[in-house]
């Protein structure tokens, strides 16, 4: 999966010096270039959950992705060979990588990375994505061999993880002074603000043209798209209303880019209203999905109904529902399953009335309008929704009661992010499965889209999942969104793809060391 705390963009967002003071413009003195990103990382550290999926800018992978998705080598010198078994995965290396103090590059770091991130002493958030190896050998300095349990059919998808170097976990400062392979070194960071980096001229695929580069934080969407009309930042990923005052604006670039990045509503199961099937779907009902992509996402987007993004090739197409509300049948719904209207409008149950919290990032504006637009649909068939606005230290502990706009989606194999989020087996694991679903049908076809190598096996598994979700609605999907960015000036080597919900200096900035100015 995409990993849920690797960044703090999964579902969190710092706290930040919002201030315009120009510093992060002064620290990317010279040619420098200055990205403005929303929310931070946690650690700059691979194996504990920082990028794995290659939007790292200071750690390659084995592997990486071209633009539409297909995996490359990068630090393999070729894409692996695969034993007839599937289990025994074999890659070989380049001789030419160094890492940024200096040192070579051998088979014996990347065995430490992923030996390092299974050991269970480190915590890793990514180590249940990679449950099905067993061991890995470094059997010489340019081979290394993984052992797998099973036959997993995602697992070249995983090899995009940032490689680090030997002994780096014993090194007390490598979480936040990391050294990797990548295009550029760290330099330094200063939480809340800004991350420095500067380009490593002995780069083996490369030095960068931008050779000063400024990763700047500002959680609040409209003063990130305050800081780039002023000039702060060189560009910036915004909330599609913030970015369209950027349309038509000489010397800069807007660009909307497909994505599998969902926002929902995540239902507490063991809640006593949230946990009724009836509430949920009478919600989903009730909902305006068309209304929220045209006036929340200003047609960035479009609706959602489950987890596993149309256009991609594991989507169920039948897996739908109607983009605009439907109270009628929503009022239907909830009637026959007991829920009547009181005498305040709200209907009530047993003696308890139909009212929740709904919880969103405060800073979010985009998850504070979806918000919003969930209560008043929902008010209109007679549910409550209490809406409150957090910091994330505040919502962690909530979410097992409090129901919270959410975002995952990932569109490189539907094991990724799915698998943590709706098995049984991380109920209590919070933010893994926050919902706390419990759904033993659920379980065995994620278990057998996991375990089997067979594409339409593995197409009939979750395809059945998709539909289970969507009969279940332990969430209701609202929209799936387009990610805006702001370019300012004219650049070569930028390359859209269809993007994961953590983009951060991933997604359009995910090959910034290849930009190159037009002129």
């Amino acid at each position: 999966m995409t990993t849920l705390l690797g960044l703090s963009a999964a579902c969190s967002a710092p706290s930040t010096s919002d201030e315009p003071g120009g510093n992060a413009r002064q620290a990317a003195a010279g040619d420098g270039f200055v990205l403005g990103l929303s929310s931070e990382p946690d650690n700059l550290n691979p194996v504990l959950g920082y990028a794995p999926d290659g939007g790292s800018l200071i750690f390659d992978g084995l592997v990486s992705r071209t633009a539409d998705l297909e995996l490359k080598p990068a630090l393999a010198a070729e894409l692996p060979k695969t034993d007839d078994a599937g289990t025994t995965v074999t890659f070989r290396l380049r001789t030419d990588v160094r890492f940024h103090d200096g040192t070579p590059l051998t088979s014996a770091d990347v065995a430490y990375t992923y030996q390092a991130l299974l050991d269970e002493k480190n915590n890793s958030s990514l180590r249940s994505d990679y449950a099905a190896i067993k061991s890995v050998e470094a059997p010489d300095p340019e081979t290394v061999v993984f052992h797998l349990k099973y036959p997993y059919a995602a697992f070249l998808q995983r090899a995009t993880l940032g490689i680090v170097p030997e002994r780096s976990l014993d090194r007390p400062d490598f979480n936040t002074r990391p050294v990797g392979t990548g295009p550029y070194r760290f330099v330094s960071w200063t939480p809340g603000d800004k991350i420095v980096l500067e380009a490593d001229p002995s780069y083996w695929n490369g030095a960068p043209a931008i050779k000063n580069l400024v990763l700047a934080y500002a959680a609040d969407d409209n003063v990130r798209a305050t800081r780039m009309a002023a000039g702060e930042f060189d560009a910036a990923v915004l909330a599609p209303k913030a970015a369209a005052r950027f349309d038509g604006t000489a010397g800069m670039t807007v660009y909307r880019v497909p994505s599998a990045d969902y926002r929902g509503v995540m239902f507490p199961m063991e809640a006593p209203v949230t946990g009724d099937k009836a509430i949920r779907k009478a919600i989903s009902l009730a909902l305006d999905r068309s209304a929220m992509v045209k006036t929340i996402l200003a047609g960035a987007g479009s609706a959602a109904f489950g987890p596993v993004a149309p256009g991609t090739s594991w989507h169920d197409a039948a897996v739908r529902g109607s983009d605009t509300a439907d109270q009628a049948q929503a009022v239907q719904v909830l009637e026959q399953a007991g829920w009547q209207a009181g005498p305040d409008g709200i209907r009530v149950k047993d003696g308890t009335p139909a009212r929740f919290a709904l919880m969103y990032p405060a800073g979010d504006s985009l998850r504070k309008e979806l918000a919003l637009a969930v209560a008043s649909d929902a008010k209109r068939v007679g549910i409550e929704i209490e809406l409150a606005g957090l910091d994330w230290d505040a919502i962690y502990p909530r979410m097992a009661k409090d129901a919270l706009i959410m975002g995952y989606g990932t569109p490189f194999d539907p094991d990724h992010t799915n698998y943590e989020l709706f098995h049984s087996d991380f109920v209590g694991q919070e933010p893994f499965n926050p919902a706390r679903y419990r759904d033993s049908e659920v379980d065995a076809l994620l278990e057998r889209g996991r375990r089997t190598a067979d594409p339409a096996e593995r197409k009939q598994a979750y395809d059945a999942f998709q539909q289970r979700i969507r009969d279940e609605e332990p969430w209701v999907y609202l929209v799936y969104l387009q990610h805006v960015y702001v370019v300012r000036g004219e650049w070569t080597g930028i390359t859209p793809s269809v993007e994961p919900h953590e983009h951060a200096t991933g997604g359009l900035f995910r090959d910034i060391a290849e930009w190159k100015p037009a002129s």
